[in-house]
């Protein structure tokens, strides 16, 4: 309750209408903190957010003030919120947010991995098959990655995480972030999978993994047969070089005498049997 601001103590107390995801967690947020609500309060949630985001930019037109909150985490943020903010703002209506806690950056913060860089890429998908897919495509992103997931499947993602991306990748679990019962775990992916299968896990979950290292720069010496290929199509050494060497990135002169040297070393090879 210490991480509500002055700001939404205020909004709570004097807005118009109140959004909340679920009214009952507004009631028991309101007594907790102290105070009372005078707004009308209206239920907006993933069920009916689609219908409701119309009746309640009708109120704002009218002139009220608008206050929508969610349950456990940042509105918008996977919670709702999305489409009342678009729609509000192809309107022109003018939108602002309180900000309080956020379990990405909460997360991103606590993992004790790089936050320079980082992306947020919110729930996988549950099918087994799409969820390698997606881990696939990340399984090269070198920015840290933070995810979210429900409790009854995070073994299931951390044993897919640990097959995508190695056991040995640094990551952290967050469990319950700014609330009473609050745990970060931090290690290798490998470790992690072992505590969530032998652990009940429960509560709002988040997961930050680091980004993939640098691959380690490819010798000259790996390309030869590369051109060796393209001169047995009919290429002439300078050109074949030339085209492997752009292609990977390399030195035209460096593998031009690693293509020099493997011959030698052929023809030595030869001439001693």
């Amino acid at each position: 309750m210490g991480d509500a601001t002055v700001r939404l103590i205020d909004l709570l107390q004097h807005a118009d209408v109140i959004a909340a995801e679920d009214t009952r967690r507004l009631h028991r947020l309101v007594s907790a903190l102290g105070i009372s609500t005078s707004g009308k309060i209206l239920s907006y949630h993933e069920h009916n957010e689609q219908n409701r985001t119309a009746d309640l930019l009708e109120l704002v037109r009218g002139g009220a003030t608008l206050l929508m909150v969610t349950d456990a985490g940042m509105p918008s943020v996977s919670d709702p919120g999305y489409r009342l903010v678009e729609a509000a703002a192809a309107e022109g209506i003018s939108v602002t947010a309180a900000p309080g806690p956020s379990a990405v950056l909460t997360a991103l913060a606590l993992s004790g991995l790089p936050t320079d860089r980082f992306c947020f890429e919110g729930f996988l998908p549950r099918k087994a098959g799409e969820r390698a897919g997606r881990l696939a495509d990340l399984a090269a992103e070198r920015r840290t990655m933070v995810f979210f997931e429900a409790p009854h499947r995070l073994e299931a993602m951390l044993r897919a995480l640990d097959a995508a991306f190695g056991g040995d990748r640094p990551a952290a679990v967050a469990r319950e972030l700014t609330k009473l019962h609050e745990q970060v775990l931090r290690g290798p992916l490998h470790e992690l999978l072992e505590w969530a299968e032998g652990t009940e896990v429960r509560g709002e979950i988040a997961v930050v993994v680091g980004g993939a290292g640098e691959a380690a720069p490819e010798a000259p010496e790996d390309h030869v047969s590369a051109v060796n290929e393209l001169i047995g199509q009919g290429s002439r050494l300078k050109d074949a070089v030339a085209s492997v060497a752009s292609d990977a990135r390399i030195s035209k002169r460096e593998l031009y005498s690693a293509v020099l040297a493997a011959r030698s070393g052929d023809d030595a090879g030869k001439a001693g049997k």
